[in-house]
């Protein structure tokens, strides 16, 4: 009206309803996902179908023949192809065994002429355990795992229908060994069988292949995947669901277009360029860095020679992988599993070394094995790095920069100091996840040492090292963050592992759709492939120098869980601490002997201290000295500890020999002690059965001086003596202590130098207890709090004297366990001397035939204090003896070294021993931690016949260097020798001294790795000869002191344990004076 109008756009949208349309009912659509690649009444019919393309095997094309390898040897495979008379013809559904066997298949391949034009081709094998792939002329290819890796490119100039050979190497264990059932941890069975069910030439549609990886990351298994991950209300999964439906409904059987259209609705949701490494070249900003790992614990459910095999399979399958995928970046530590490589596979040694030298296969960690850090000593934890990181070096250019350890169970306190000194300023683990009480509350964070050094911590979020890439894991590495305030990033470490094998093709093309969707869809957080673990670190760090103050971590991170690996296979790690002390002396008298002028052609033994040092490193792995592997492991570790004692003891023959002992008593030789350790002794000891008949059994020895031929007749001043002062009670007395044992208890204890009761009254000390011992799962690694619960005194019978004195005196009791177990326990008092504190010595001889029980012994004392103290590597670490929160009561079972004490102002009490690692202080009750009887995965765990000695060590004051040098002695007798009447004590054992504080402790005494006389020609030699001393404050304070030399030394360095020099240091006349912080760890190169 009154003017014209201007006309509106017309609408499409129809005016008359088409029909009804419903709602989509969201479970049903969604349940619908699962038909579309599972196996079962469906898989005809859906995407499986058409992933292969054909399947071709029987003689016509794969031709089979087998050498069944006898008596379980693993022969190379120059010896197994020499066999050609032993192979036999065999066919697809024969059955090999048994376990631990292996088996050499001769493989004659040819492509039909239908397959000839395919465009990918695979040989498939599955007989459901490992194997290795190799060339006719004998070239290592790639590894095979029943169920996961069972396919192999083959080349395709073979497709030309002529006879190909080449070999399969079939180990008959699984990759988590021969456990029976579906319980890997149970103890192998001897006679598994393994069915050859694939064989076969595949022609795989590689579309297919790829839509199969783009579905299971939209929709994927039951869980992990994008329509099920992401929140149920949120669009992200809706539009999961919708896409995965669309690429059902696009599907049509046996048509390859529906395929490619089930691609193109894919990439709606995934991004277009997830087929290749352009999937991660854009300058979106990643959160979570992906890293390929290969787990391989160096033994385990599986013997040392296994490992070998398992490290060639797993790093031939990673370099085949680094060929193909770009972006594919790999980690790997324990140098001694590359020196396997090296020995046993040089030309797969020399494919890892050109990946290295490329920069996209990665040596790390540092260390020869991924070792345990609670029970080595210090000087272990450091060759383990001297050792580790010399190899790397020398071998790839290049040491390393980060301690890679995700799987050892628990971290001593002094790691990041002993890392810091190794070169190493960075650190992964992830086993605090296991947690089962508290939750660790860090993911990134500054980790601190005893002496106050720190290494960059970084924990990956995903709670694992092998994690499977899937949809899940990417979203965990951002969701299960904790320190988040700091820094958001995290490492995401896949690939199958603990048994080898490493990432999978599926995993980095699952891992490049988890990168299409970020960028595509969002809310997922972003993952970037190719960079290294130093390129986090780096940037970490690097934001560190920027002002980002990470939180920090004082001290052990001590896991709650595994606490029986303190304990479990004791034989083991009674080897382990032997083998640490001979490897002490050796390294002492063979330092003197090679400066000897006594014996001119003595030549430092560099090449057996190294084998003997990689032995023990390689037995502290860290499922080795703990005690969680199977019996073969046991077989073989026995065997290494007891060629360390062989071996070393000649070392320790031939190094006194050139310094003018004797190991044998010859016509005018006197008797002498010689001490390795560097402080003054005095004790009282069992004499050499070669002395004359009427010598006395025991006397108060002397350190570095001479016993009289006839032996020492002198009566000492002060004797020890015992009495039956009532029925059944027995008292032993020396000038320091009273004892009185009942039964074989202590019922008291006194200190006579300040007139004090030790024990409780009406309380027993070196009273056996026995618990029952069933953790929730892991039987050889736990014992759970609950087994405090059961806790049983055990009855003993008739206590009788056996050593009346006047040097030592000694009552024994017998006490029985069970029908099949019992303890027979000496109680020991020496007369003292003046060279220090005298002890109450206990020594255990133990018959054990139990099943999950734990025996234990108490000492209850009368000292109130809420921390306990523990021996660590170089120092001590502070318990408490409460359980006044979660945190204090996950402690209820520790780690400790060579002592444990519990002091209060004024007074206290140490137990000593000299192979037990386990230990608890609750309250006032000491309590030493003996034997276990796990069934798994060793049923025989500590069966048998056992030795145990340990000691009360009553003192006044707090724990001081008394305490420290004791146990040290208790741990390392003197070595009885002879020597020509007339010729002086060696000035050289007397070369070195260290004056000072009393903390300070001189821990080794060696010559320097690449001295030119001693080199082995890793590295270029120094010229001269040099003298490697570390030393450490023992009790935590500042320290002062002097070493006091007689050596000719021209000059002298502080160094770090790798020995490069640092600062150099002042010396005149003869004494270098020194000072440490708290706990510090320092090492001092003295050049003659």
């Amino acid at each position: 009206m009154g003017g014209e109008t201007q006309a509106k756009p017309t609408s499409q949208y129809p005016k008359l309803s088409a029909g009804p349309v419903g709602q989509q009912i969201r479970s049903i659509y969604r349940s619908r996902l699962d038909q579309f690649t599972s196996t079962g009444q469906y898989e005809r019919n859906n995407l499986l179908s058409m992933v292969e393309d054909g399947r071709s095997s029987g003689d016509n094309s794969v031709k089979l023949k087998v050498y069944n390898v006898p008596n379980l040897a693993r022969p190379s495979f120059k010896e197994a192809t020499s066999k050609c008379e032993e192979y036999r013809h065999t066919k697809i559904g024969e059955s090999f065994g048994p376990s631990w066997s292996t088996h050499w298949f001769h493989i004659t391949l040819t492509v039909p002429p239908k397959f000839q034009k395919k465009d990918h081709l695979e040989f498939h094998w599955d007989a459901g355990n490992e194997g290795m792939i190799w060339t006719e002329e004998g070239e290592p290819l790639q590894g095979l795992t029943g169920g996961d890796r069972i396919e192999w490119i083959f080349p395709q100039s073979w497709k030309d229908g002529k006879e190909h050979v080449f070999y399969i190497e079939m180990a008959c264990n699984k990759m988590f060994g021969s456990a029976p059932g579906g319980d890997s941890i149970q103890p192998p069975v001897p006679d598994s069988r393994y069915q050859l069910t694939r064989a076969d030439i595949v022609a795989i549609n590689m579309d297919a292949r790829q839509l199969f990886v783009d579905f299971w990351i939209i929709k994927g298994k039951p869980v992990f995947n994008a329509a099920r991950e992401f929140p149920s209300d949120s669009w992200e999964s809706h539009e999961a669901l919708q896409v995965a439906n669309a690429i059902i409904d696009a599907f049509d059987p046996g048509n390859p277009s529906s395929v490619l259209k089930g691609r193109e609705i894919a990439k709606r949701y995934l991004g277009k360029d997830i087929d290749s490494e352009k999937v991660y070249q854009n300058d979106n900003q990643p959160l979570v860095y992906g890293v390929g790992h290969c787990h391989i614990d160096t033994c385990w459910l599986w013997p040392w020679a296994e490992t070998k095999r398992k490290v060639a399979r797993s790093w031939a399958n990673q370099c085949d992988l680094l060929d193909r995928y770009p972006e594919h970046r790999f980690v790997a530590s324990q140098a001694q599993q590359y020196k396997w490589l090296k020995q046993d596979y040089p030309s797969l040694f020399d494919r890892v070394k050109a990946k290295v030298k490329k920069g996209t296969f990665h040596p790390i960690g540092g260390s020869w094995v991924e070792h345990d850090t609670n029970m080595p000593s210090g000087e272990s934890l450091v060759r383990q790095f001297i050792y580790g990181q010399r190899f790397f070096e020398s071998h790839f250019g290049e040491r390393c920069t980060t301690f890679w350890l995700p799987d050892t169970f628990g971290y001593s306190g002094q790691l990041p100091q002993i890392c810091r000194l190794a070169g190493m300023s960075r650190f992964l683990t992830q086993k605090l996840s296991w947690n089962n009480i508290n939750k660790f509350p860090h993911t990134t964070f500054n980790w601190v040492a005893l002496d106050g050094s720190q290494v960059l911590c970084h924990m990956p979020p995903s709670e694992t090292y092998t994690a499977e890439a899937h949809f899940g894991d990417v979203k965990r590495s951002i969701q299960q963050h904790k320190s988040m305030d700091q820094d958001a990033t995290s490492l995401l470490v896949f690939g199958k592992g603990d048994g080898g094998g490493g990432p999978l093709f599926q995993h980095i093309e699952k891992l490049r759709r988890c990168r299409g969707v970020s960028d595509k869809i969002g809310l997922l957080p972003r993952i970037k492939m190719g960079e290294s673990v130093d390129d986090f670190f780096a940037k970490l760090e690097k934001k560190a120098e920027s002002g980002t103050k990470y939180v920090t971590w004082y001290g052990e991170l001590y896991f709650e869980l595994h606490r029986g690996t303190y304990t479990t296979q004791s034989n083991n790690k009674l080897g382990n601490r032997k083998s640490e002390v001979l490897l002490h002396d050796i390294e002492v008298l063979a330092t003197l002997a090679s400066l000897s002028s006594e014996n001119g052609s003595y030549k430092y033994p560099k090449a057996d201290i190294d084998d003997l040092w990689e032995m023990v490193l390689l037995c502290q792995f860290h499922d080795c000295l703990p005690g969680s592997s199977i019996r073969m492991c046991y077989d073989d570790s026995d065997k290494v500890y007891a060629e360390i004692e062989n071996r070393g003891q000649k070392l320790i023959k031939d190094a006194l020999f050139a310094l003018g002992f004797y190991d044998k008593k010859s016509e005018g030789s006197n008797l002498w002690a010689v001490n390795t350790l560097p402080w003054h002794r005095e004790e009282i000891m069992a004499l050499p059965s070669l002395l004359p008949a009427n010598a006395r059994t025991y006397a108060l020895v002397k350190a570095n001086q001479c016993i009289p031929p006839d032996g020492p007749s002198t009566k000492l001043e002060h004797s020890a003596t015992v009495r039956e002062i009532k029925k059944g009670v027995f008292q032993l007395q020396n000038p320091y202590y009273k004892v009185e044992v009942t039964n074989g208890y202590m019922t008291s204890l006194i200190d006579l130098s300040i007139d004090r009761e030790v024990i409780p009254r009406g309380a027993k000390a070196n009273q056996f207890v026995i618990f029952d011992d069933k953790p929730l799962y892991w039987q050889a690694w736990d014992v759970e709090v609950y087994h405090l619960e059961t806790r049983k005194e055990l009855q003993s019978g008739e206590t009788k004297i056996v050593e009346e004195g006047p040097d030592r005196v000694s009552v024994v009791t017998e006490t029985k366990i069970s029908e099949k177990s019992w303890v027979k326990t000496t109680i020991s008092l020496a007369a003292s001397g003046s060279g220090g504190p005298s002890y109450i010595e206990i020594q255990s001889e133990v018959e054990w035939r139990e099943t999950m029980k734990f025996l234990k012994v108490e000492f209850p004392v009368d000292i109130v204090n809420t921390e306990a103290s523990y021996e660590t590597q170089f120092g001590i670490t502070r318990r408490p003896t409460h359980y006044n929160t979660s945190w204090d009561m996950a402690k209820f079972e520790v780690c400790c070294h060579k002592w444990a004490d519990l002091s209060e102002n004024g007074f206290g009490v140490s137990i000593l021993n000299d192979s037990k690692y386990g230990f608890a202080t609750v309250g006032n009750v000491m309590r030493l931690s003996l034997i276990r009887a796990p069934k798994a995965p060793d049923a025989d765990a500590d069966m048998g016949r056992h030795h145990i000695r340990y000691a009360i060590l009553p003192h006044t004051g707090s724990v001081d260097s008394n305490v420290v040098r004791t146990a040290a002695n208790f741990n390392n007798p003197m070595r009885f020798c002879y020597r020509p009447a007339n010729s002086p004590y060696p000035s050289l054992l007397n070369s070195i001294n260290l004056t000072g504080s009393p903390s300070l402790i001189l821990d080794t005494v060696k010559r320097g790795e690449d001295d030119e006389d001693v080199s082995r020609g890793e590295f270029a030699g120094r010229k001269g000869r040099s003298v490697i001393l570390r030393i450490y404050d023992s009790l935590g304070g500042k320290s002062r002191g002097t070493i006091k030399t007689t050596l000719p030394v021209r000059r002298a360095w502080k160094t770090n344990v790798l020995e490069d020099d640092l600062d150099e240091v002042k010396i005149e006349k003869g004494e270098i004076k020194i000072e440490l912080r708290p706990f510090e760890v320092a090492t001092f190169r003295l050049q003659l």
